[in-house]
C-alpha cells in the first residue's frame, strides 16, 4: 500500500476546472325505513327472536345495496384505512411527476421545500489532482493518466487498471484469483516450461482473464512476451515466460501483491460548495435532470397502478409488498443537494449521492467550521436528522433544507469575542465564497 501511495504523490496532473356520486348514511336510509317491530309496546319472547332476524336480515339487504358482503363488514375499517394510504402515495406520486417532467422539460422554476440550483454533477479524483468534470469526462481523464503512466512503471500502473476499468466486481475478482494462480505456479516451479506457458485459446484465458481490460498489460509487466507454437501441425499463440524472469521470485511475489492489494481509482462526487447569505429564495430553485434516477414516464406507469388499486381495493398490501413500494421510492432520486441553514441565517450548500450515509453531511459542516470541535445539531421540520441513515431513507431527497443548531450559551461566548457570528462558526476562505441568491 504503501507503494500506491507513492505512485500518486509522484504523478499528480494539472486540468482546467469544469413529481359514485353522493353518498348516504346507512343509519338514514334505516331511519327512512318503518320498522313496526321496534314500535311495539309488548313484546313477547317469541316476538322479540323474530324482530331481531328481520332486523339481520334488514341490515345484510342494505349491505348488499352498497355493494358489501356482511361477511366482510369487519374489513371495511381496514380498507378505509389503506385507501386513505394509497391515495397519500398518489399525491406524492403526482408531485414526483411534476418534478420530473419539469426537470426533462429543461430548467424550469419549480417550488418544493427546497430544490438546488446546479446545472451539472461534477466529480473529482483528488490523487490525480484539481480535476472537477462530469463523469464519464472524469472516468476518461482517469484511463489516460493511466495509460500515460504504463511505460514508466507497468506493474503498479497495469494492476490498477485492471482494478479500476473493469466494472463487473466478480469478472475483476476471477480474474485476479487466476492471474495470482498462474504466479504462484511459477513461483514454485519456475523450472518447469508448462506454467510458464498460457495458452490463449484456453477456456479459463478467454473467459477469465482475457475480457479484462489490463490483462494483456500486466501479462506483459510480469514478463510474458507472446510467441506462436505448433500443436497438433496448427499454430496457436502462448504468453510465454523466460526461465530467467520465472527464477525472480521475488519480484513475482511482488506483483502477485501489488495486484491484490490495488484498488480502484474512482471518481468521487464533488460538494460544488456554495455560500449563500440569508435569503426568502433558499426553496425556489431548478433541479437538474441528472438529480432523477427514473423517468417520468416510469413514474406515470407506477401512479397507473396504485391508482387501479385504489380503485378497485381488489387485494389488500402484504408486509412484503409494502416493503418493495418503500424501496421503489427510495430509489427514485440518484442526487440530492443539502442546504444547511447557519444560526445566522448564512446557506451552506453541498451535493451529496441518495445512497450515501447522512453522517456525510455532517462531516462536510465540520470540515468547514472555524472550529471544528464545535458541537452542532442538524433538524429537518424541527426534527433531528440521524447520521446513520442514508439521504433517501431520513427523506431529505431530492433537496431539502435543514436547520443547524448550536448551543446559545456558546453563541454567546463566541459574539462576546467581538469577531462577529458569521467569522466564528465558518472558516474565513469559505466566507469569502460567499454570494446573492
Amino acid at each position: 500500500m504503501a507503494a500506491i501511495k507513492k505512485f500518486f504523490q509522484k504523478r499528480k496532473l494539472d486540468v482546467t476546472f469544469k413529481r359514485a356520486g353522493d353518498g348516504h348514511r346507512l343509519t338514514e336510509e334505516t331511519r327512512s325505513t318503518p320498522r313496526p317491530a321496534v314500535r311495539e309496546p309488548v313484546r313477547s319472547v317469541p316476538r322479540q327472536e323474530t324482530s331481531m332476524e328481520a332486523r339481520k336480515a334488514a341490515e345484510a339487504a342494505l349491505l348488499r345495496t352498497q355493494g358489501q358482503n356482511p361477511r366482510k363488514s369487519a374489513g371495511v375499517s381496514q380498507r378505509a384505512k389503506m385507501k386513505q394510504e394509497m391515495e397519500a402515495e398518489l399525491k406524492q406520486q403526482e408531485q414526483a411527476i411534476a418534478s420530473a417532467e419539469a426537470a426533462r422539460a429543461g430548467p424550469t422554476k419549480v417550488e418544493l421545500d427546497s430544490a438546488p440550483v446546479l446545472s451539472h454533477i461534477l466529480y473529482t479524483c483528488p490523487e490525480l489532482g484539481p480535476a472537477v468534470l462530469p463523469k464519464n469526462e472524469m472516468e476518461q481523464y482517469i484511463e489516460e493518466f493511466l495509460l500515460k503512466q504504463i511505460a514508466e512503471e507497468p506493474e503498479m500502473t497495469s494492476a490498477l487498471m485492471i482494478h479500476t476499468l473493469n466494472k463487473d466486481k466478480e469478472k475483476v475478482r476471477i480474474g485476479i484469483e487466476t492471474l495470482v494462480k498462474i504466479l504462484t505456479n511459477i513461483i514454485a516451479n519456475p523450472g518447469e516450461e508448462k506454467f510458464r506457458k498460457i495458452r490463449l485459446t484456453t477456456k479459463a484465458f478467454t473467459e477469465k482473464i482475457e475480457p479484462l481490460r489490463g490483462s494483456d498489460e500486466f501479462l506483459q509487466a510480469a514478463g510474458f512476451h507472446m510467441m506462436s507454437q505448433l500443436v497438433n501441425e496448427t499454430e496457436e499463440n502462448f504468453y510465454v515466460m523466460d526461465e530467467a524472469m520465472a527464477q525472480d521470485t521475488e519480484r513475482l511475489n511482488g506483483l502477485k501483491e501489488v495486484l491484490l492489494a490495488a484498488e480502484p481509482i474512482k471518481p468521487q462526487l464533488d460538494r460544488a460548495l456554495k455560500l449563500y447569505h440569508p435569503s426568502q429564495q433558499a426553496s425556489k430553485f431548478d433541479i437538474p435532470n441528472e438529480f432523477y434516477n427514473i423517468s417520468p414516464e416510469e413514474i406515470k406507469k407506477e401512479q397507473q397502478r396504485k391508482q387501479e388499486a385504489v380503485e378497485k381495493l381488489g387485494m389488500l398490501r402484504t408486509k412484503a409488498m409494502r416493503e418493495r413500494d418503500e424501496m421503489r421510492e427510495l430509489r427514485k432520486y440518484r442526487f440530492t443537494l443539502i442546504r444547511v441553514r447557519m444560526p445566522n441565517g448564512i446557506l451552506l450548500q453541498g451535493t451529496f449521492k441518495a445512497q450515501e450515509k447522512v453522517a456525510s453531511l455532517f462531516a462536510f459542516v465540520r470540515e468547514n467550521l472555524a472550529n471544528d470541535w464545535m458541537p452542532f445539531q442538524l433538524l429537518s421540520v424541527g426534527q433531528k436528522i440521524e447520521e446513520d441513515d442514508t439521504f433517501a431513507e431520513a427523506g431529505l431527497v431530492p433537496a431539502v433544507v435543514v436547520t443547524m443548531t448550536l448551543d446559545q450559551a456558546l453563541m454567546a461566548d463566541l459574539k462576546a469575542q467581538g469577531a462577529g457570528a458569521e467569522s466564528a462558526i465558518l472558516k474565513p476562505e469559505i466566507m469569502s465564497l460567499i454570494e446573492t441568491l
